[in-house]
């Protein structure tokens, strides 16, 4: 007989289990949480000095994140951290009003979005020096509201969601031609989605968290949205603003929810069929963006979908 869904509260956080326990460890991102690791347990495993926007943990275990603004760092900028010792490796000091996303490319190289009067993204190597720098069409009047987790497609493209154009462009690097726009705006005026992050699948689909409108959608190559997920769907309101999706290899998607006050959870596991799975809950604000890195003790094979 199939067990009731029970609940289980360990060090602040609120773990969803079920006859199958699911517990993952992650990497959480947001300017009110700084970067910290959070274990299976739900403790705090690592904390970096750093008010991060975007971030990731590398396979030699390191620790990459793009920096709100704060000392050292007026414009954000990015860092790779040594996780034992906290000794940064390799610095950049932002050029533009706001550094939202970063990630280390095959190169060795880093690549680095800007955003403020001439929204960009920059590829730069391992001294900080920019070597390359594609502009980004946006809008362009907010550099909050512009494009937000920029990141590189296997093909070398840059997929880039656009906040208040209600739309995720795919670029090509060196002329920052756009050569596929997905729109997010199907469900009218009132219920406009911004997108806030995007990744591409390994089916070729794209998924897109979106912020206002507080809705995961996954669309296909023709721009069609095959899967999505709601606070409609769920029963519960349990998403405010998806600025973080990954899709895990059993095929469910983890979602963040960044602004989380009281009891609302920061990340909920929703499967294929639109069933909570897990939740966490635990931090006195949301996350803009997280990295799931352990599930029941076992790492995430190869680099995360998210």
């Amino acid at each position: 007989m199939k067990r009731l869904l029970i609940l289980t509260v360990l060090a602040g956080s609120t773990l969803l289990t079920s006859a199958t326990e699911i517990t993952h460890s992650f990497l959480g991102v947001g300017k009110a949480n700084q970067a910290t690791i959070i274990g299976e347990d739900g403790n705090v495993n690592w904390k970096a000095d750093f008010p991060a926007s975007d971030g990731w943990v590398l396979p030699n275990g390191n620790v990459l994140l793009a920096l709100y603004k704060c000392e050292g760092f007026p414009n954000g900028g990015a860092v790779e951290i040594e996780r034992s010792t906290k000794k940064v490796l390799f610095r950049y000091v932002g050029q533009q009003k706001e550094t939202s996303a970063v990630e280390k490319l095959a190169n060795g190289n880093y690549l680095v979005t800007e955003l403020g009067p001439k929204p960009q993204v920059v590829e730069v190597n391992s001294n900080g020096k920019v070597i390359k720098t594609t502009p980004l069409a946006c809008q362009k009047k907010n550099a909050h509201m512009q494009t937000r987790m920029l990141r590189q497609l296997p093909n070398g493209n840059y997929l880039a969601p656009h906040l208040f154009d209600f739309i995720v462009n795919e670029y090509e690097p060196v002329t920052g031609k756009v050569l596929k726009s997905f729109p997010t705006d199907d469900r009218g005026r009132e219920k406009k989605d911004w997108p806030f992050t995007a990744i591409r699948l390994a089916n070729g689909n794209t998924l897109i968290g979106c912020t206002n409108g507080n809705r995961v959608i996954e669309i296909d190559a023709d721009g069609k949205i095959v899967w999505s997920v709601n606070n409609d769907d769920l029963g519960e309101e349990l998403i405010r603003d998806a600025c973080g999706v990954q899709r895990l290899p059993n095929g469910n998607t983890v979602i963040t929810s960044y602004y989380a006050k009281g009891d609302q959870v920061n990340l909920i596991e929703v499967s294929r069929e639109k069933k909570v799975v897990w939740r966490y809950s635990g931090s006195k604000h949301g996350y803009h963006h997280f990295q799931i890195l352990t599930t029941n003790g076992k790492p995430i094979e190869g680099k995360p979908m998210r």
